[in-house]
């Protein structure tokens, strides 16, 4: 049975089954649909909690034999798996299955896992989940979707915020929803009753945005230079590499190339949808793009963070992003010598 975050709380009111999988790689939300499955085994008498963490390599005999062991004191359990990966190799894949297939009414099976992609979901121990259990993926909210998903965690903890301050929290907090939250919970101690206004948040919320280098590439495929410029300021405060930064702008322009010279490539290798909305966007400005200035850029950012050309790496990173959102601040480079 496939459910979402937020039908979870009226399922988990009518029914419990015996085994649920929470996948996902937003710390906030995957926590909190965790936290929902464990309080309503709780209720239901699985007072007993037993966690095991996965790595590479483990030992999984030892989770059949925690599942086949009675109870200390004859209490139902939850049986909690943490896996690093969905896919857990031959004897992860044999384990997982029986544990699913075991008709055990005191024993709840909970599985953690990050985003499983299209192979995991083939796999023979997930077909055995869906059969008796509940699987529960949880996605990232999309910059677009930011804002209502703050208003509805406002509405949740009863606090009132202007459109402008709505704003200001989903930019400053950009891509970080447990920041978010935390924000917000500390708004609503100290912040004054009654609507609480952009002044407010200033006063209160730290710049929690989440920079990092694959949002980066997704601004400067969706040609928003503002935000790509920003998550790049972020960066190099952050003290991030500048090979790792360059890398990441030169992994858009090769997929940018890619897309133009084949179209549609991204949506038949059935890439990630935000990634393929991006490149779509890409697509349609690439004909006003000269591929060989940009490479020649990107060329010149490389020379100058290996120490060969003078100037400062992160402005010509900076130029770069610009030149892939079709916003170009100064004339293409003609060389990647000077």
């Amino acid at each position: 049975m496939k459910l979402t975050p937020d039908s979870l709380s009226a399922h988990l009111a009518q029914r419990l089954l015996p085994a649920y999988l929470v996948s996902g790689d937003e710390p906030l939300l995957t926590g909190e649909a965790a936290d929902e499955i464990r309080a309503r085994a709780r209720a239901a008498g699985f007072t007993e909690r037993d966690v095991h963490f996965l790595e590479r390599g483990s030992d999984w005999d030892d989770v059949r034999a925690s599942a086949a062991n009675l109870s200390l004191f004859g209490s139902r359990r939850l049986l909690e798996l943490r896996l690093p990966t969905p896919r857990p190799g031959v004897a992860g894949n044999n384990a997982l299955q029986s544990l699913l297939e075991r008709d055990d009414p005191d024993t709840l099976l909970l599985i953690l896992t990050p985003r499983l992609d299209r192979d995991a979901q083939g796999s023979q121990w997930f077909k055995a989940l869906e059969s008796r259990g509940g699987w529960i993926p949880v996605w990232p909210v999309e910059a677009d979707r930011l804002v209502g998903w703050l208003r509805a965690r406002c509405r949740r903890l009863r606090l009132e915020l202007d459109d402008e301050a709505i704003t200001l929290l989903a930019e400053r907090t950009e891509g970080n929803l447990l920041a978010a939250h935390q924000e917000l919970e500390k708004l609503r101690l100290l912040a004054p009753a009654g609507v609480i206004t952009s002044d407010a948040v200033l006063a209160s919320v730290a710049d929690s945005a989440r920079f990092d280098v694959f949002r980066l590439s997704e601004a400067v495929l969706e040609g928003e230079a503002d935000r790509a410029l920003r998550v790049l300021g972020g960066l190099r405060s952050e003290g991030t590499e500048q090979t790792l930064v360059l890398w990441a702008l030169t992994k858009a322009l090769r997929d940018l190339w890619g897309a133009v010279a084949n179209p549609g490539a991204a949506r038949a290798r059935g890439g990630w949808q935000r990634q393929t909305a991006a490149l779509d966007k890409a697509e349609r400005r690439a004909p006003r793009l000269s591929f060989r200035a940009l490479t020649l850029r990107a060329a010149r950012a490389d020379r100058m963070i290996k120490g060969r050309l003078q100037g400062d790496a992160w402005d010509e990173m900076a130029l770069l992003a610009a030149d892939i959102c079709g916003r170009p601040a100064v004339p293409a480079p003609r060389s990647m010598f000077k």
